[in-house]
């Protein structure tokens, strides 16, 4: 089946894909709101057919999605015992998600027509405003589902792509709430507020409750998140498109082992290339 990027966005509400005062108010709207907190969302993003047909994409591929059921850290690294034990990267929680990785979704399917649609990757620019700007050129992870059933949900991380755009799909019956702590990680590791937010005495948390067809911008390098814990037999499906202030970056060989049970020749050959300093 042929799908139309057309067809799956809603343009009317969003007209993402030519200028004009209704893509500058778009604009300005998202520019304020990551300004204030790194994070904003468009509601109803997508049309009622863009939604049908990405969970009907994402049930079809959900039995290559990587299950994975572990204890990991804020920083997908292994245990230092140099440290001391109170120390945020000596933190480990039950992960309980899978990850349906880049390669199983067809370039003509609605996810990648979605991601290809003219205008898109222009417009996720224009929001983040960033002059050096690249698809993450991962190719396990440039856009995925990440699937979540019943459980833990995906515990306190940073990301290793300094912006992401997530879409969501599928919502399980209960739980999931996306829950962050806005910029907490800036010009250095902030270890004690990484901390209190794993403790629980942070109060810089906000949780959101997201719809399928919510589009999501998020400056997930810099503040600590999570899904919080899920219920039901429904999955909890979001699209991940992930973007890049450096060309030609792929995920590190630990993490992309974990994510999503292998790795590609690329892994190795970049092993350890990256543009900050910040634990991966």
């Amino acid at each position: 089946m042929q799908f139309l990027g057309e067809d799956l966005i809603d343009l009317d509400r969003y007209p993402i894909h030519r200028d004009g005062p209704d893509r500058a108010r778009i604009l300005a709207d998202v520019q304020r709101d990551l300004a204030q907190d790194g994070c904003a969302v468009l509601k109803g993003f997508l049309s009622a057919k863009g939604i049908a047909a990405l969970t009907t994409e994402a049930d079809g591929v959900a039995a290559q999605g990587h299950r994975s059921f572990s204890r990991t850290n804020a920083y997908f690294t292994k245990d230092d015992p140099s440290l001391p034990t109170d120390d945020p990267r000596r933190q480990f929680f039950e992960r309980s998600n899978a990850f349906i990785p880049a390669d199983n979704f067809s370039d003509n399917g609605p996810l990648r027509t979605v991601h290809d649609f003219a205008g898109f990757d222009g417009f996720i620019q224009d929001c983040l405003q960033q002059e050096k700007f690249y698809r993450y050129a991962d190719p396990l992870a440039d856009v995925i589902v990440n699937m979540a059933d019943e459980g833990n949900g995906f515990p306190w991380h940073f990301d290793t792509n300094n912006f992401t755009v997530t879409l969501a799909i599928q919502n399980a019956e209960s739980g999931g709430a996306f829950e962050y702590a806005a910029g907490i990680r800036q010009k250095d590791e902030n270890f004690d507020e990484v901390k209190r937010v794993l403790d629980g005495t942070s109060d810089k948390i906000t949780r959101l409750e997201l719809e399928p067809g919510d589009l999501q911008l998020f400056r997930g390098r810099y503040s600590l998140h999570r899904v919080a814990p899920l219920w039901g037999k429904r999955p909890r499906y979001v699209a991940i498109f992930s973007y890049v202030e450096e060309p030609d970056m792929v995920g590190s060989v630990e993490r992309t082992k974990q994510l999503y049970g292998r790795t590609l020749p690329i892994h190795l050959e970049r092993a350890g290339v990256r543009q900050d300093e910040f634990i991966d």
